[in-house]
């Protein structure tokens, strides 16, 4: 068999790296937002990608949540004094990818590059970005229209959200190994990671052509909820969905994947009070503490996946 996820974020990247863990290497396919990319100090900064690369290398920060365990901040500190940009933090292990990765674009696709960094990183499942064109989040908030990491980053997600565009989606087209992963013969189950649907996922989808391969899927799709008794694990999902005058349960999440999920993984403390009818649920502990716990729930979902694909007509 061969799985395909979407992935973005830390929670995005907790569940790659459980499905690294119990996924033959060469059977699984991890497609990642690049809607976040930005050059920065004229370097090129992917931090999806860097947050699942990291994470299957077992070289990410665990207690922040972004970057590379047991960083040092030479470089950011040489800068601060210099009078430079210092909003946006690259740790002096971190940066050695971006340089790399910057240098390596000249010649290379982000698809290439992606995979070479991998490569050195030794890690085995194919790590792809959405799309080797550029496509950039925007977005829309009380203080006005901003690029992703100025909201995320620079102002800490403080202004009201309204709205996202993705700048440049129209003429993207999915990356070569998105597209190899969709129409793999031996494809048996697609896995939503509990990202931010807005912010990371819906990058994915708004590259022409994606979403309507999933539509057109011919095996389950399932997804991981990003809540728990309504907050988020991480990050500003439960924010962004309570400005937009949205719940933050489930039955969201249901919502906005319509039409594109066959079943969503919800925490024990959100299996009771709701139901979408033509939806497949099950509840599990899905707060990922450790990387016991995110093998533990890839194999829930790869097993629910399979439920699904056994009761198909």
């Amino acid at each position: 068999m061969s799985v395909l996820a979407l992935a973005g974020g830390v929670g995005g990247a907790k569940l790659a790296n459980g499905l690294a863990g119990v996924v033959p290497p060469g059977a699984l396919t991890i497609a990642v937002n690049t809607g976040d990319d930005f050059v920065h100090m004229g370097l090129h900064i992917s931090p999806d990608i860097d947050s699942v690369t990291y994470a299957l290398a077992g070289m990410n920060d665990s207690v922040r949540g972004w970057g590379v365990a047991d960083e040092s901040w030479a470089f950011m500190d040489a800068t601060r004094r210099l009078g430079g940009e210092s909003w946006f933090n690259l740790g002096d292990r971190d940066l050695a990818t971006h340089v790399l990765r910057t240098a390596l674009l000249r010649e290379g696709t982000l698809s290439s590059v992606t995979t070479d960094i991998a490569a050195r990183l030794g890690i085995g499942p194919a790590i792809v970005p959405m799309s080797d064109d550029p496509v950039r989040s925007m977005i829309d908030t009380e203080r006005g229209e901003m690029a992703f990491q100025d909201y995320f980053v620079r102002h800490q997600c403080g202004p009201r959200f309204k709205s996202i565009r993705f700048d440049g989606a129209a003429a993207a087209r999915p990356s070569a190994g998105l597209l190899a992963a969709l129409d793999d013969p031996a494809l048996e189950a697609i896995i939503l990671c509990p990202s931010n649907p807005i912010l990371s996922i819906d990058p994915i989808l708004a590259v022409p052509g994606v979403r309507d391969r999933l539509v057109a899927r011919r095996v389950p799709c399932v997804a991981l909820s990003p809540f728990i008794a309504g907050q988020a694990v991480k990050g500003p999902a439960a924010k962004i969905m309570t400005e937009l005058g949205l719940p933050t349960t489930p039955a969201t999440i249901a919502r906005h994947y319509d039409g594109l999920i066959d079943g969503l993984m919800v925490d024990v403390a959100d299996a009771q009070g709701w139901a979408d009818e033509g939806l497949a649920v099950r509840s599990a502990d899905i707060l990922m503490r450790n990387v016991d716990q995110q093998r533990a729930l890839a194999s829930e979902m790869i097993d629910f996946a399979a439920a699904l694909r056994r009761a198909a007509p």
